[in-house]
């Protein structure tokens, strides 16, 4: 068992690597009576294409499986749903998929025991039958052509798509009405007994718990099936700097133009030797300095009736990929994104305000702290941070060591004209 500890924050968490190669973490929270449990796999919408590590083959996927995999767990051998004993037991449960990682979770305040024990259970009991894997693609194909019609989503995918000319993160995480009517039942059992192996699995708990009587009844219940030692060996197409288009326009039924403005990492500023969290900080400081609400850019865009309230920027990295964007509402997209680009500039020359910088940093600081109040962020993010080789725990240390100099030399690094694009949605012309 390994303790890993921080005294600033004076949290801990326990983590141990089981027998099957599963590590399980756990976070005491005395005094808290929600208990909350995350059970998720390295694996997202992006891994479309891998190594079988039972075989040796090179496998390739049909886009939107990792999705319609976490759908399918649901479904029991015996014609119940997983969901059904949550209920039971007075339990909350959900799942999701993102482009690098598939979770399966439950909250509740009673019974903890047996649900984790539930939990564990049917993630470990896939059943993929012809049928059920024909009636469920009606449903999915239902849920993609409603986010077809969402403007929103439209507006996010259309910028990655501009931005990303081979990588699969420009795919929609659910895939296409086309590409989810050729899935089979022996594809999603090819990608279970991949992505699914307890070595490419991690478990959270957390709660007002033992640690002890945790791991007790996780051993009880894992299994050992589709084990095999090392990582998932994926394969991706070798993405460049270059951009598939600098402007992607669409008409949707919206009032006024919705834009996106979106930045992409350059390939030096990815890969095994980047400080993702460092890096992350530096970009999420610059957003908070110059984009958001409460910034001179923001307040003179909005007092000029050039934004209105949904304006919003964020930052988003992995080891592979990372891409800032920044959207809203306006009736003149040319002239925000123009004012945009030369606040950029502007700040380059200049370079950001030390107070201003020194501010946000002890803001960031104490949000950073006050989110250890919740349970369900500190279990989400510490996996999402452990499959991308980082430590939660190590975010608090990072953001005291960030300078000055790091952010004004992130902003030129990352903020550049030629890694641009404008994704626009305009209003559906009347007949």
């Amino acid at each position: 068992m390994n303790i890993i500890k921080n005294e600033l924050l004076k949290e801990e968490v326990y983590h141990e690597k089981l027998s099957n190669n599963m590590n399980v973490f756990f976070m005491k929270k005395k005094g808290f009576t929600k208990k909350y449990a995350v059970l998720a796999t390295n694996y997202g919408s992006n891994d479309l294409k891998f190594i079988s590590p039972h075989t040796g083959e090179e496998i390739k996927v049909n886009e939107g499986i990792a999705h319609f995999l976490e759908h399918k767990m649901f479904e029991q051998s015996d014609g119940s749903n997983a969901f059904d004993r949550f209920a039971e037991i007075g339990a909350n449960a959900n799942a999701f998929t993102n482009f690098n990682m598939t979770a399966y979770l439950f909250s509740c305040t009673e019974r903890f025991y047996e649900g984790l024990d539930h939990l564990i259970s049917y993630v470990q009991s896939p059943y993929f039958t012809d049928e059920n894997v024909e009636k469920e693609k009606g449903i999915i194909a239902q849920e993609i052509k409603m986010y077809d019609d969402n403007p929103d989503w439209k507006l996010f995918f259309n910028t990655l798509k501009a931005m990303y000319k081979v990588h699969p993160n420009s795919i929609d995480i659910a895939g296409t009405v086309e590409s989810i009517y050729k899935i089979t039942k022996e594809e999603l059992y090819s990608c279970y007994n991949t992505f699914y192996s307890p070595s490419n699995m991690a478990l959270f708990v957390i709660g007002d718990l033992e640690f002890d009587e945790v791991l007790k009844s996780v051993k009880e219940t894992v299994k050992d099936e589709h084990m095999f030692e090392g990582e998932v060996k994926r394969i991706f197409e070798l993405e460049t700097d270059e951009l598939r288009t600098k402007e992607i326009t669409e008409e949707l039924e919206v009032s006024i133009p919705m834009f996106s403005i979106g930045f992409k990492d350059k390939l030096n500023t990815l890969g095994e030797n980047t400080d993702i969290m460092k890096k992350s900080i530096t970009t999420e400081i610059i957003h908070d300095l110059l984009f958001k609400k409460g910034t001179a850019l923001y307040e003179e865009l909005y007092m000029e009736g050039l934004i209105f309230g949904g304006f919003s920027s964020d930052y988003t990295e992995h080891t592979d990929y990372g891409y800032s964007i920044i959207s809203g509402e306006s009736k003149d997209v040319n002239k925000v994104r123009a004012r945009i680009m030369q606040a950029i500039e502007e700040s380059k020359i200049n370079g950001l305000n030390e107070e201003d910088f020194e501010r946000i940093k002890k803001k960031k600081i104490g949000g950073f702290i006050k989110l250890f109040d919740s349970i369900e962020f500190i279990a989400n993010n510490y996996l999402s941070y452990y499959f991308k080789g980082m430590d939660l725990l190590g975010y608090y240390e990072a953001l005291l060591d960030i300078k000055i100099d790091d952010v004004n030399e992130r902003l030129k690094e990352h903020f550049t004209e030629d890694m641009s694009v404008l994704s626009v949605i305009n209003p559906k012309l009347k007949s």
